[in-house]
């Protein structure tokens, strides 16, 4: 069994596909409904609708890059099959949409499960402030707990007022060990810290939090690079998973995001978070078709437990579905 199939066991399907279907409220009104308005009257899929789609699909942060690969397709598909009808078409367009997504390799978060042999599993999560990542923290380590697994979560973000508070109150919630130093401490010598009181209680897994921006003049990806020097003093493969994380109601800022981290970065992960209080989720459309680097975890609320794996299918459901 791996160890996310806690996600996927029996009755938390259901419950998972209407959260997720729930926290896409907002993005299906400005994405679906104003699709199937665009469709009313028409008997096809003329110059006309396309210029309306293309519209949708930009104000929904989908993006420029993935919004032509959309139009075209769907272009050349309703021009081969001769559709007419507008639920077809809409038909035609979800099925377009999934196929997009799925010819990028390793975006289905079902084949990555955690290595038996790797003890402990470390997670360094990234991102710039304000994105969600101690919120994804919390929630992530949550779902291990739930698998009794045993957590040491580094408080890495010494940079930033309350966050490390703020990173032993969600850690208290999940159940799980939270080391920590003072505001202003080096976030390297805390991720030392955690990934050796780590080893040394035989734990499974490690999350390590890290800066978000410094107050002073060191660049970030060079303090990223100095935390991944270190632990691999205490485990030399170290990281396993470099999840970035990505506010995606900031919409084409959480793409421009994406590209700088994963230029300077060895991101291997991304987690895509807010997505309950955005209009903007088409985002993830453009994030998934634009890099490499999978879609992994998205939020789904506030709660604790609302962090899921990213099924693209499920996703693209979800959003055609009123």
């Amino acid at each position: 069994m791996g160890i996310f199939s806690i996600f996927k066991s029996k009755g938390k399907d259901e419950v998972n596909e209407q959260k997720l279907s729930d926290s896409l409220e907002k993005t299906k009104t400005s994405f679906f409904s104003k699709i199937t308005k665009a469709l009313v009257g028409k008997t096809t899929v003329d110059d006309e609708f396309l210029d309306e789609l293309e519209e949708i699909l930009l104000s929904s942060d989908v993006g420029i890059e993935t919004t032509v690969k959309i139009i075209n397709r769907l272009e050349k598909r309703v021009s081969k099959e001769k559709y007419f009808n507008s639920s077809e078409v809409m038909s035609i367009l979800k099925d377009e949409i999934i196929q997009l997504l799925s010819e990028h390799e390793g975006i289905n978060s079902e084949e990555f499960e955690f290595p038996e042999n790797v003890k402990p599993y470390i997670i360094m999560i990234v991102g710039v402030n304000g994105v969600g990542k101690t919120t994804t923290i919390g929630k992530l380590a949550y779902q291990f707990k739930l698998m009794n697994k045993e957590v040491f979560v580094g408080a890495g973000d010494t940079f930033r007022a309350a966050a490390v508070d703020q990173l032993k109150i969600w850690g208290e919630r999940a159940g799980v060990h939270v080391v920590s130093r003072g505001m202003g401490s080096d976030p390297a010598s805390v991720a030392f810290d955690t990934v050796s009181s780590a080893v040394a209680k035989n734990a499974d897994i490690v999350i390590l939090d890290t800066a978000g921006r410094l107050h002073n003049k060191i660049n970030l990806m060079a303090e990223l690079e100095k935390v991944d020097r270190v632990i691999k003093k205490v485990i030399p493969d170290a990281p396993h998973e470099t999840v970035l994380v990505l506010d995606a109601s900031t919409g084409q800022n959480a793409i421009e995001q994406a590209k700088q981290f994963i230029k300077a970065t060895k991101v291997n992960t991304l987690a895509i978070t807010k997505l309950d209080g955005t209009a903007k989720g088409g985002v993830v459309l453009g994030i998934v078709d634009q890099f490499k680097v999978p879609v992994k975890y998205i939020g789904v609320g506030e709660k604790i437990e609302d962090l899921q794996l990213f099924d693209k299918k499920q996703f693209v459901e979800s959003l055609f579905n009123q």
